[in-house]
C-alpha cells in the first residue's frame, strides 16, 4: 500500500483552499450539515482503510456493544497522527472558525476559538483534554450506532467531519447517516443521508443558532448511523477538541 506522500498532500491542501466555503458555511448555517463530495479520492481512501488492523496506530480500541452505543467497533488514533489525518483536521479548521464564533456570539456564550487548530489544542490542554479524537470506525451487517453527541469535555468544537471510506450500494446497504434536530417545544426533525465513498459531511457537534421572531435560540442536534443491512462499512470520523480520556 503506498504511502501519503508529499505531492498528495500538497494537493489535498490546495483542494481544500479552493472548495467553495461560502457555500459551506452558509449550508452549515442553515441546515446545520454541509455535504462535499467526491473529496477523498479512492486511494486515499484506501490507504486509510488499510491501517484498520495496525494496532499501533491506537490508542484505545470501543466495542459499541458493550456500552450500548449500538453494534461496530470503532477506534482512536493516537498521537502523533498519520500524516493525511493531521493535515485534515488542521486544514478544515481555519475555514470553519469564523461561523463557530458567530454561532456562540449569536447565542451570548462566552468562547472565541483561535485561528489555528494548534492554538486551540492548548486550550483542550488547559482543561485536561489531551487525548486524539479522530477515530475509525467499522460496522458489519446488522452493525449501526445510536443517537449521540461526540463531546468529550469542557472544551469543543461546534463543528466535526465524517469522510466514508467504501461505497454504498456496492460495498454496504442501509447504513445511512441519520441526523435529529429538535426544536424547543416542538417534535424532533430527522435528516437522513447517504454519503458515497470520498465524501466529506460536515455537520454539528452539539447544536446551532437558529433565528426566531424573539432572536437566536439553541437548536440541538444528534447524529448515528442506520442498521447495515448487507456489507461492511467504514467511515473516518475527525473532531477537532481532544479527549480527557
Amino acid at each position: 500500500m503506498p504511502i501519503f506522500n508529499i505531492q498528495q498532500a500538497q494537493a489535498l491542501s490546495e483542494k481544500i483552499q479552493h472548495l467553495d466555503w461560502t457555500l459551506i458555511l452558509e449550508q452549515l448555517n442553515q441546515q446545520g450539515f454541509s455535504q462535499i463530495e467526491n473529496f477523498l479520492s479512492d486511494d486515499l481512501c484506501e490507504l486509510i482503510k488499510a491501517d484498520y488492523h495496525h494496532e499501533n496506530l491506537y490508542r484505545k480500541t470501543v466495542n459499541m456493544q458493550r456500552y450500548r452505543f449500538g453494534e461496530g467497533e470503532y477506534k482512536y488514533f493516537r498521537y502523533p497522527l498519520p500524516h493525511l489525518l493531521q493535515l485534515l483536521r488542521t486544514q478544515f479548521y481555519p475555514y470553519l472558525v469564523p461561523l463557530a464564533n458567530a454561532w456562540f456570539e449569536n447565542l451570548n456564550i462566552q468562547r472565541q476559538y483561535p485561528t489555528s487548530h494548534e492554538a486551540f489544542l492548548k486550550q483542550c490542554q488547559q482543561v485536561g483534554q489531551d487525548k486524539a479524537t479522530v477515530l475509525i470506525l467499522h460496522y458489519q451487517q446488522h452493525g449501526f450506532n445510536t443517537l449521540h453527541q461526540d463531546l468529550y469535555g469542557e472544551v469543543f468544537f461546534p463543528i466535526q467531519m465524517v469522510i466514508v471510506l467504501n461505497q454504498t450500494n456496492i460495498d454496504f446497504k442501509g447504513g445511512e447517516l441519520v441526523m435529529t434536530e429538535q426544536i424547543p417545544r416542538a417534535q424532533s426533525k430527522a435528516m437522513v443521508l447517504q454519503p458515497n465513498k470520498g465524501d466529506v459531511l460536515l455537520f454539528t457537534t452539539q447544536f446551532r443558532p437558529k433565528k426566531g421572531t424573539h432572536g437566536y435560540y439553541r437548536v440541538n442536534m444528534k447524529h448515528g448511523v442506520s442498521h447495515l443491512t448487507e456489507g461492511e462499512r467504514y467511515s473516518l470520523g475527525i473532531i477537532f477538541h481532544d479527549a480527557a480520556s
